[in-house]
């Protein structure tokens, strides 16, 4: 049933979950009421998502910073965004861990964390495959998953992002240091209001008391002082720019030509680094969507999301790369004997296939006295390796251990490509008991609360340049 409101130029629609909830109708905007609120679990984490519209093409959409999907529709404009979205797409909503309706304690989530939060939303919403929206610092746990699991994206669009915040040597366009932290005391000393916030990402709204007081109600609603610090702080040390190669989703980058937040370059470099992607730069003064012209932001994502999926390769996929090896193998096999030395190599085989199954690993091959495997993430992988070299320690063997996280190309069973190499390359030169990783696996796992002891960079033998190198304290 389409009931029309007070006001002239909207409509609520009254549906039920999962029906198509809008039409445009005489060329006036559509709002919805708020859907049902579910919850779906990542691990042991819970997660509140939304679906609305029965569209034939599944769109998740990543928000920026904080969020609570039960406060977005109370905001006219926020709605109609969404409204627009619905019509033509099966919209799938979600809070990110630590905000939102989604469990809050969790800690400060990796990368891999959040893409396995994607992956979770989209198996309970049913939806195999989805194109992914992804809005500032969302665009990085997009890119993430779809780095992760191709074969699960269709397309993806991206609004306001960049690869990377922090101010690095190879990256003059971040933000240094002394400038974040002040921006950081500015936003917990004045939580509660985020007027100087909301001139920067919503300059055409920010006359407008109404807009301000909702998005200071959102924010408040959406996290607390220390989460926000959190995530902000984490959000700084994300650089995704590993990730762009191997990503071969079609992309369309929309980029907000008076954008304060993300300039024009940061936005660029991932349109030029992302083998498949476009770049749309637009007559715009906003961060963020849902303000201003929102219409022509959806009108943007819908024409690009509804385009026929264009068959890619699957051949290529983003892994980490475990690679493991007994030291002085050789030497303690001619001590014990065959036979004991067999019975040592099946009770290490056994131990490595549990620690694979805790770890979601899959076993690539054996090398006779170590072990391949690959994982979805760096995460999983560090486990994996840190099981092992106990278990290890425990028959008496001296374990140590590689692991790169990059493309891989799939024969088969069988992996090949730069990343194996590289894992193969590092487990062949750390020290026994010890777990060294490429800087790549490093920077992805940031908010672990894992730590590192930095090596420097090493020559890899037969890889080119110099490699950053980490070895994994706890």
């Amino acid at each position: 049933m389409i009931e029309q409101t007070a006001q002239p130029d909207t409509f609520v629609i009254q549906y039920s979950l999962g029906t198509v909830a809008a039409r445009v109708l005489r060329g006036r905007r559509m709002t919805l009421q708020k859907p049902q609120t579910r919850f779906t679990r990542s691990g042991d984490v819970a997660i509140a998502y939304q679906v609305i519209g029965d569209g034939p093409q599944n769109l998740i959409y990543a928000s920026g910073w904080l969020s609570n999907i039960d406060v977005l529709w109370e905001n006219p404009g926020y709605n109609r965004f969404l409204s627009r979205l619905a019509e033509n797409c099966r919209l799938i909503l979600f809070d990110k861990r630590g905000t939102g309706m989604s469990d809050r304690d969790v800690g400060v989530p990796t990368l891999e964390e959040r893409a396995e939060d994607i992956r979770a939303v989209l198996d309970a919403a049913g939806a195999d495959k989805a194109s992914i929206f992804g809005v500032s610092e969302g665009g990085s746990m997009a890119l993430m998953f779809a780095a992760s699991y191709p074969e699960r994206v269709n397309s993806i669009v991206l609004f306001g992002c960049r690869p990377c915040r922090a101010w690095k040597p190879d990256w003059p366009y971040g933000q240094r240091r002394a400038e974040f932290e002040k921006g950081i005391e500015t936003e917990v000393g004045n939580w509660g209001d985020f007027s100087q916030f909301f001139n920067v990402i919503a300059p055409s709204a920010a006359d407008d008391p109404n807009e301000l007081a909702f998005f200071n109600r959102m924010i408040v609603q959406s996290g607390s002082p220390k989460t926000a610090e959190r995530l902000t702080r984490l959000n700084y040390e994300h650089d995704v720019r590993v990730l762009l190669p191997t990503i071969q989703s079609p992309t369309r980058i929309i980029h907000a030509d008076g954008d304060q937040s993300v300039g024009a370059v940061e936005a660029k470099y991932l349109a030029d680094h992302l083998p498949n992607a476009e770049y749309l730069e637009i007559t715009r003064v906003d961060h963020i969507p849902w303000v201003g012209d929102a219409h022509q932001v959806a009108d943007l994502i819908v024409d690009f999301v509804s385009k026929p999926e264009k068959p890619l390769q699957n051949d290529r996929v983003l892994l980490s790369i475990l690679v493991t090896d007994i030291v002085g193998s050789t030497q303690r096999a001619a001590i014990v004997g065959d036979d004991k030395w067999r019975e040592v190599i099946e009770e290490h085989d056994r131990a490595v296939m549990r620690a694979l199954a805790r770890c979601n690993g899959t076993l690539i091959k054996s090398l006779g006295d170590g072990v391949m495997a690959s994982f979805r993430g760096p995460s999983n992988a560090l486990a994996a390796a840190s099981a092992i070299r106990a278990e290890a320690e425990k028959i008496g063997l001296d374990v140590r251990a590689g692991i790169h996280t990059g493309e891989c190309l799939k024969r088969g069973d069988d992996l090949t490509g730069l990343a194996v190499n590289i894992s193969a390359r590092i487990a062949d030169i750390a020290y026994e008991n010890e777990i060294w990783v490429s800087g790549t696996v490093r920077d992805l796992v940031v908010g672990s609360g894992r730590e590192f002891s930095p090596l420097g960079a090493v020559s890899l033998k037969g890889i080119p340049e110099e490699w950053p190198l980490y070895k994994l304290v706890s």
